[in-house]
């Protein structure tokens, strides 16, 4: 099973700080965002990958190359510096990938235990998607769950998904939007669902960067507080 981490996006709402970086290689607890993703899906088992770039995605290359310093492999799929939009970029990494690979957001954080995903089952041409509670900047959320009646809630596209290869079939290259693409494939009961609970953060903007960022460290605070044995 390879995985894929889509890095390519221009991230224009993180400007400042994405002026000469790509999003994913912001830093979350000293690391890139990439590199806890590479991680966790290596603990997982998964240790090949496939990476699209576009924006900076030289600062990418440069810093993983192919991955061997992190225990991995690690292909790349150049696209135009304006990308690909997701489907798109999916698309073209196609010859990369196998029959069917792992689909990870790289400008998300979550503690997802990716190994679930090893354990579904697609047939040719279906997909899975992980949806999350909405956060506040998305209140409407995006999809409903597959087993539940259009007028229950939707929720939030957690940018964690797996597909069979023909998911994508006869689609032409070029750009092309993931989510039109999705919203298509679940009212043709093509696509399965699960409702993640735990940690799940969209790092779309500077302010929601820096508050991961401190929440992580009072969290570790907190843990160490706990665990000190008590004197006195």
């Amino acid at each position: 099973m390879k995985a894929m981490i889509l890095a390519a996006g221009r991230g224009q709402r993180m400007m400042p700080l994405t002026a000469e970086l790509p999003k994913p290689m912001l830093k979350v607890q000293g690391k890139p965002l990439i590199e806890h993703h590479i991680e966790r899906l290596k603990i997982a088992g998964i240790t090949d990958f496939v990476i699209n770039l576009a924006w900076q995605g030289d600062k990418i290359r440069d810093y993983f190359a192919d991955g061997s310093q992190f225990g991995v492999h690690i292909e790349y799929s150049q696209e135009p510096q304006q990308g690909l939009e997701t489907a798109g970029g999916i698309i073209q990494a196609l010859p990369l990938l196998g029959e069917q690979f792992i689909v990870i957001n790289g400008d998300i954080f979550t503690d997802y235990d990716v190994s679930s995903l090893l354990h579904i089952h697609l047939d040719a041409g279906e997909g899975h998607i992980v949806l999350v509670e909405n956060p506040p900047h998305n209140p409407h959320g995006d999809f409903n769950l597959r087993h539940l009646d259009a007028s229950s809630p939707k929720y939030t596209f957690s940018g964690i998904s797996r597909f069979h290869q023909q998911f994508f079939a006869k689609i032409a290259a070029g750009s092309h939007r993931l989510g039109p693409l999705l919203k298509e494939k679940l009212a043709e009961q093509l696509v399965s669902t699960e409702l993640y609970i735990g940690r799940w953060d969209d790092i779309g903007t500077p302010e929601r960067l820096a508050q991961l960022n401190e929440s992580l460290i009072a969290q570790q605070n907190n843990f160490h507080s706990l665990g000190a044995p008590h004197v006195g």
